[in-house]
């Protein structure tokens, strides 16, 4: 097995058991969006905790297995970390999550859920710094 077979199947594993799936009820953050080029869904919920890391983070939606991959991957490797730390998440670090090659419709599946997360956190932190200076 090459490191591309080998990625493809950590992909399918998380497409198939997704990390973080589920809703929050309350969350801190929820923001939705999706690709209409595939038709790809993603929402992603956010509890902080008192100190701003990231307590709790869900994902549900539709769609390809990178999508998916993408989200479950990502939001395994957000929590726990302060809210800040997502603005500097880029496409880089989730494209070496998943680890393989990808065409220009399926980058577009595999940054959803980036973009997402980083939709959440800068109102957040936008809404926080309005209440600062209030």
């Amino acid at each position: 097995m090459n490191a591309e077979e080998m990625y493809q199947e950590v992909i399918l594993e998380h497409y198939r058991s997704p990390r973080n799936f589920g809703v929050l009820d309350s969350p801190t953050m929820r923001v939705r969006d999706s690709n209409p080029a595939c038709g790809d869904v993603v929402e992603v919920m956010i509890n902080l905790g008192k100190d701003k890391k990231i307590e709790e983070i869900k994902f549900c939606g539709k769609g390809c297995a990178i999508s998916q991959a993408a989200a479950s991957m990502l939001t395994e490797f957000l929590k726990g970390k302060d809210i800040k730390v997502v603005k500097e998440v880029t496409k880089e670090d989730v494209l070496g999550m998943l680890g393989i090659e990808l065409s220009g419709i399926r980058l577009k599946c595999a940054l959803l859920s980036l973009k997402v997360v980083k939709v959440a956190a800068y109102a957040y932190l936008g809404q926080e710094a309005e209440h600062d200076y209030a």
